[in-house]
């Protein structure tokens, strides 16, 4: 009785904050906006706070698509659904299925890669050239080989490292490779699947536009 409770209060607090119109239905005309020159992302997490500036020069499309969708409150929620040691954590599909919906088709243009993929830097997750969406990761280790894959820089972890370090690894890589979440599930079904087969999961509380820089 206190699981089914407990889910059924997840999704109903998720899908009343989440549940906006720019997430839902995004005005193409500020989507891929020019945004500030750097911002820093404040993030409140089950195990603690950390923080991200994100640099425009280094990744101009991801920058914009990132200062929309952290500006609009996507990753309040979100479940931290891969996280490998020695590798990356991963996040980024929303825990409600209607924003998830909404979100999965709106793919953007890649960005020429021009920092590594080094410890702590933070990257979009993608599925091949010009997929990138929502989906991200932070680098635990220097993974530089991402670099000739494309995976282009867009932020870096400029406090609270150790709070990403501390993150929950047991689950490990996803389904079929290994014990961790479907990510077509996560999908399909939301935090309720997260919350009822990977409860040990870390997840962002909210995080928040704290301070931007515009020069231009």
């Amino acid at each position: 009785m206190r699981t089914g409770l407990l889910l059924l209060l997840a999704t109903f607090s998720l899908a009343a904050c989440a549940r906006t119109p720019p997430l839902l239905t995004p005005d193409p005309r500020l989507l891929d906006a020019a945004g500030p020159d750097s911002f820093v992302v404040a993030f409140s997490t089950s195990r603690g706070a950390f923080d991200v500036k994100v640099h425009r020069d280094w990744a101009p499309r991801g920058s914009d698509r990132l200062y929309y969708l952290f500006s609009a409150h996507y990753y309040d929620g979100a479940r931290f659904f891969r996280t490998v040691d020695n590798f990356v954590t991963q996040f980024g599909i929303s825990g409600d299925t209607a924003v998830s919906r909404a979100w999965r088709g709106r793919k953007f243009a890649d960005d020429t890669v021009a920092r590594s993929n080094v410890r702590g830097t933070l990257t979009f997750a993608t599925g091949g050239p010009n997929t990138r969406t929502t989906q991200l990761f932070i680098n635990y280790k220097d993974n530089d080989r991402l670099d000739r894959l494309g995976f282009a820089v867009v932020g870096q972890v400029v406090a609270g490292m150790s709070v990403v370090d501390s993150l929950y690894k047991g689950y490990g890589e996803g389904a079929p490779r290994g014990a961790g979440p479907s990510q077509d599930r996560i999908g399909s079904e939301g935090n309720a699947y997260l919350i009822r087969d990977f409860p040990k999961l870390d997840h962002i509380v909210k995080a928040r536009v704290d301070h931007e820089w515009r020069h231009r």
